[in-house]
């Protein structure tokens, strides 16, 4: 079969494609037919060798995918061969035509979804997921700020609020992704490129703040974030690079907290508690991956150029 290898850490160029053994499944695994791959930026800082998670050489990167089960191993139930489904992490990489993977890692993709937004699923819903209900412990009535509400994180949190009774507030740095935000369910959508656009954050929450922010820009929002706080307000850091200067009295004064999170922290019994929830809102349709661009496989090295760029859209996916 075909897979992504990289035999040094680097730029997007050590990305390879290389013809490796197929993959077999041992008990309690499952081996699944690639059809689409979910590219996510954490994939890009451990293919340079800074991500906290620094694998062994060589390696396949990803562990977003989606396909068709090709066979699983013993004692494995509820998958057959030809199931569709989705992998929430692999064992062996997912930028590759077969993907091994843990049963308990293998959900059922709903026919109304198709391969290129199941290869969305994991990593940005899971991720919105954690933060909102596991986190921060939103509940239905309160206001969420999303930053970068048109990426892949972004999409998934702001259908994920709206959906379950939160007003959303979503910020965009293109009309493009403004308007993606707006149709996916945000009640009002700012321009965070515009001077003063928190000064009409505040306006819509009557002077109040809002309850939640998901902070996907940590070092250079976070400062700020902490002044449009509502009192016991929570900020969910999902994303930084770099480091910022904070003035903890205004944490202090709003009985606020500031809450990292990283999806590889959550237990299996947590994962196993977010899949549950993303199935049923693909089931139900509230929840819709929205596909920004599909690549080759091939074409890796463009792929993590291009989930680095500023005005995120949607997801961006490889197709072996």
């Amino acid at each position: 079969m075909k897979a992504i290898c990289v035999h040094e850490f680097g730029g997007p160029e050590v990305l390879k494609l290389e013809d490796v053994p197929n993959l077999q499944a041992g008990a309690g695994q499952v081996v699944v037919r690639v059809k689409a791959v979910g590219v996510n930026p954490y994939d890009t800082y451990m293919r340079q060798g800074t991500y906290a998670i620094k694998p062994p050489l060589p390696y396949t990167p990803g562990g977003d995918a989606a396909g068709t089960v090709d066979s699983v191993g013993e004692g494995v139930e509820g998958f057959a061969p030809g199931d569709r489904v989705y992998v929430g992490g692999t064992l062996t990489g997912a930028y590759a035509e077969q993907a091994l993977a843990e049963a308990w890692q293998v959900h059922p993709l709903p026919p109304n979804v198709t391969f290129a937004q199941g290869a969305g699923v994991n990593v940005p819903y899971a991720t919105a997921f954690r933060a909102l209900w596991q986190i921060a412990r939103a509940q239905a009535g309160e206001t969420v700020l999303i930053h970068g509400a048109s990426g892949g994180v972004g999409v998934a949190g702001v259908q994920l609020a709206r959906a379950a009774g939160l007003t959303v507030i979503g910020t965009g740095g293109t009309e493009r992704g403004r308007e993606l935000a707006a149709v996916q369910g945000a009640h009002h959508v700012l321009d965070h490129r515009a001077p003063g656009y928190l000064d009409e954050l505040m306006k819509l929450t009557g002077g109040r703040g809002v309850d939640v922010i998901l902070e996907m820009l940590a070092n250079v929002n976070l400062a700020k974030d902490l002044t449009v706080l509502a009192p016991k307000g929570r900020v969910v850091v999902i994303g930084n690079r770099g480091n910022i200067e904070i003035n903890p009295r205004e944490i202090m004064r709003r009985d606020a907290a500031v809450l990292g999170m990283v999806l590889f922290n959550a237990s299996r019994q947590e994962l196993t508690s977010i899949h549950a929830g993303l199935v049923a809102g693909l089931e139900n349709g509230s929840l819709r991956p929205v596909v920004g661009k599909e690549l080759p496989l091939a074409e890796a090295p463009q792929a993590h150029r291009v989930v680095m760029e500023p005005g995120a859209f949607g997801k961006i996916v490889l197709v072996p």
